[in-house]
């Protein structure tokens, strides 16, 4: 991932060229990203790890990218825009499947953080609202669950895009498990 500052830099200022060069840079860390992520999705599910790259690619701007303003900035945006299609995808399986009206079941208390598989859309939904309401109230903890949970890294990476300690990440991450279960817990 060297390089990346100079051309962030060439984007702010306008540079088309610059612009051109950032997917084939940030490709293959994308690719792994989503590759985690589609790993622990169902078996014969329809999405595949490159379609979903290339979706994110262009939610992200496409070859019109907005001015990061760094690394980290860049892959937090990329790991929203695959959680909101990942969102999508279950919203539109649920609503094909269910009526659309049904009120999502309770999560069990062992699988709050574990990786979820392609039947576990209604635990998708209700933890990606428990984590609207967490970024409202505490953005940095928030942006960790998204590319703990949804983009699949390790603290240390997640750490490293979020440019805190990794002893800050494993607080901010005990607490938004904690903060997340309390919210997704059966009433």
């Amino acid at each position: 991932m060297t390089g990346m500052t100079p051309i962030f830099e060439a984007i702010q200022r306008g540079d088309a060229e610059a612009q051109a060069r950032l997917l084939p840079l940030v490709y293959g860390e994308l690719r792994r990203i989503a590759a985690v992520k589609m790993a622990a999705e169902h078996p014969g599910q329809t999405l595949q790890t490159t379609a979903l790259v290339h979706e994110a690619w262009l939610r992200l701007g496409g070859n019109e990218q907005q001015a990061w303003q760094n690394r980290a900035h860049f892959f937090t945006a990329a790991a929203e825009a695959m959680r909101r299609i990942l969102i999508d995808r279950a919203r539109k399986k649920q609503a094909a499947r269910h009526g659309g009206g049904q009120r999502p079941e309770s999560l069990a208390e062992s699988r709050i953080a574990a990786p979820m598989t392609g039947d576990d859309d209604e635990q998708l939904l209700a933890v990606s609202a428990a984590l609207d309401k967490l970024a409202a109230e505490d953005k940095e903890k928030a942006e960790l669950v998204k590319l703990r949970y949804f983009a699949g890294m390790t603290i240390e990476e997640a750490a490293k895009v979020l440019g805190v300690s990794e002893r800050t990440a494993k607080r901010h991450w005990t607490y938004a498990r904690a903060w997340l279960f309390r919210e997704v817990r059966p009433k």
